[in-house]
Formats: structure tokens, sequence, C-alpha cells
């Protein structure tokens, strides 16, 4: 059985990298924003995972407010922004794709767009920094869940909170796109 010399004659688009060997993203990311992977440490009585440090210096905020919460499989939560305070997510649970808009006009990466999926075997800790709008979807079969550590404490009769619908004029981004290669 004979292949073509040349994949593309068939319209195959040769994959560019994505990671270096090291497993790091090679894709521009967002000004500021973190994606901190997680070690889940496992033995015969369960797992442990850590959450925040402050010893791993990648935010200088205290830590004053944390909530947590739940994205119901298949459901969109966002586009939310905040003015005042940045984001330090972390996923715990579930499979969510989260996607982020720098909307910051004096960012070097204003009007990017990044996505990433996290799940129980690729935890991490997200730092969202103020100006970027965000927004996750639960692309699994069960709840998802994160906890949000803000560097700011909710303030119920202001909240710091912007929202755009999922689908809007300003983020180029759909929920919808079907998933493939």
């Amino acid at each position: 059985m004979g292949l073509p010399k040349d994949f593309e004659e068939s319209g195959a688009v040769k994959e560019s990298q994505s990671v270096t060997p090291e497993g790091v993203t090679v894709r521009r990311v967002i000004e500021g924003l973190i994606i901190r992977p997680l070690l889940t440490q496992v033995d015969r009585r369960g797992e442990v995972v850590e959450i925040y440090n402050p010893a791993w210096n990648i935010h200088s905020a205290p830590m004053v407010f944390a909530y947590q919460a739940t994205v119901r499989p298949k459901a969109i939560k966002g586009w939310v922004v905040h003015k005042e305070q940045d984001d330090r997510i972390f996923t715990s649970s579930g499979v969510m794709r989260w996607v982020f808009y720098d909307d910051r006009k004096e960012s070097p990466t204003h009007r990017l767009l990044n996505q990433f999926t996290f799940s129980e075997r690729n935890r991490a800790l997200i730092i969202i920094p103020t100006g970027v709008y965000h927004a996750v979807q639960n692309v699994g079969e069960t709840e998802a869940v994160f906890v949000n550590l803000p560097t700011k404490p909710y303030r119920h009769e202001a909240p710091d909170k912007y929202r755009l619908p999922p689908k809007n004029d300003l983020i180029p981004f759909d929920f919808n796109d079907p998933v493939s290669w």
C-alpha cells in the first residue's frame, strides 16, 4: 500500500510545535496571565494538591478572600472582567475549558485570545490580571469545580464584575465550535 510522497497533496496540514520538550507551551500567552501547573501527590490513601503558596512568588497580593464555584456539564460561565482585582483560579475537578481575551489597550498582547483545558490530570493555578476577560466552559460529563482566591474581597453592594454574554461583538470566540483537530 503506497502512501503519497507529499501529504499536502491530500489536503493534510503539517502540525506545528505546541510545546517544548519540557512540556511548556510555545504559543504566545496574554501578558500577565500565568498558568502554574500543580502536582497532585497520590498514594494508597488518596491524594493532595497544593492550591496556593506565597513561596511560589507568582503573585504578591495577600490572600483576602476565597470561594468555590461549580459549572454544570456543558454550561458556560462568563465572560467576566474586573477593574480592581486579579483572579487566582485553582482548577480542582472536572474538565474545563478556560478562555481569556486581553482587552487592555496598553497591553503588548492587546486583543490576544488564549484557551486552555484543565482536569484532575492537569490541575493548575491561573493568575488572571485585571482587564482580561475570562470565561469557563465545562466540556466534561460531570460537574466541574474551581476555587478562586481573588486579590480583593467580594463587595456584595458593589461587585467588581463586568459581564458580556458568551456570544458578543468584542471577543472573537465561539463556544459552539465543534471539537476537532
